[in-house]
């Protein structure tokens, strides 16, 4: 079970287990102020959990947008959150990007080692979510995405041969404690306290990043 976060001025992200979509979308509304919209869910068909888009082979099962026009339902209004999921009680929580966060998406075991280096450079990080799909979402100051590549290549890398990709406007992330079918729910591997409510500019993460995506090429 996720630990929720002690004292007064804790916000309690998430508890990932009893409480519901519905109150854990509100919670990232009123607390950390990110905007959020519903997306797709899982029905159970014949026994089998099924994305609610009616693909049978959709590759992120209860874990998309579930309409074009998604950016336009984004809220931040934790009154609007709360009529969305009522709606849809079952609904994934999506966050987009480019707005209050921009993220950098690298793989799992570069992530990993990502965070053991910065742990002992003593940098300060905002949330990182793991999900299922073995990808880890690092959350920064928005305006990553037109920084990433030439702080990239600046570092000695081409962009295009690192597996490190900057989400920035027209993006999104899943947020725990939201499913893919079968594979498991999104978790953080860095949660949300009050200690990092303010983010981390991208310059500051993307050399161990980077040097972790090299190695892990």
């Amino acid at each position: 079970m996720e630990e929720t976060i002690a004292g007064p001025d804790a916000a309690q992200i998430p508890k990932q287990r009893g409480e519901s979509l519905l109150e854990t979308a509100v919670r990232y509304a009123e607390e950390r102020h990110w905007d959020v919209f519903p997306g797709t869910w899982l029905e159970a068909v014949d026994g089998v959990q099924r994305c609610s888009c009616g693909d049978t082979a959709c590759a992120l099962p209860g874990a998309h947008p579930s309409q074009p026009d998604w950016a336009a339902q984004a809220t931040g209004s934790a009154t609007v959150a709360r009529r969305l999921w009522t709606e849809q009680p079952t609904a994934s929580i999506l966050l987009p990007t480019g707005h209050t966060f921009d993220a950098i998406d690298v793989p799992e075991t570069a992530g990993f080692l990502a965070l053991a280096r910065m742990e002992r450079m003593e940098l300060t990080l905002g949330p990182v979510t793991l999900t299922p799909d073995r990808r880890m979402r690092f959350f920064v100051l928005p305006g990553a995405s037109a920084k990433v590549p030439d702080l990239v290549r600046k570092l000695g890398w081409s962009p295009a041969s690192l597996d490190l990709v900057a989400m920035g406007e027209g993006a999104y992330v899943a947020a725990p404690p939201t499913r893919y079918g079968t594979r498991g729910a999104v978790q953080w591997a860095c949660r949300p306290t009050p200690a990092n409510r303010w983010l981390p500019d991208a310059e500051e993460l993307i050399s161990p990043l980077a040097y972790a995506c090299g190695r892990d090429r």
